[in-house]
């Protein structure tokens, strides 16, 4: 239980940090799909991570894989907002 509330706020931190430094006017507006899609991306990272035997099954991903899993889910958001498939309230 403690590692799924680790891996939750890692990636709240990391999603934060990801859209700052996620480029583009495709970012998700507001505060808790940001959080959102950092707490995707820190689950990503976790699986991806245990999957290939980096972290131990209790373990959740570090505060950098977390952050690198939010971008990619970022990266993911933001081709889909521009192909159309996700609808953009902001325009």
């Amino acid at each position: 239980m403690g590692g799924i509330i680790y891996v939750i706020v890692v990636g709240f931190v990391a999603g934060i940090i990801a859209r700052i430094l996620s480029p583009g006017p495709n970012n998700p507006s507001g505060f808790i799909l940001t959080c959102l899609l950092g707490i995707v991306g820190a689950f990503l990272a976790t699986f991806i991570g245990q999957a290939i035997g980096h972290y131990g099954p209790n373990q959740g991903a570090g505060f950098i894989a977390a952050t690198i899993g939010a971008l990619v889910v970022l990266f993911v958001w933001n081709r889909l907002v521009a192909s159309g498939m996700i609808r953009d309230y902001n325009r």
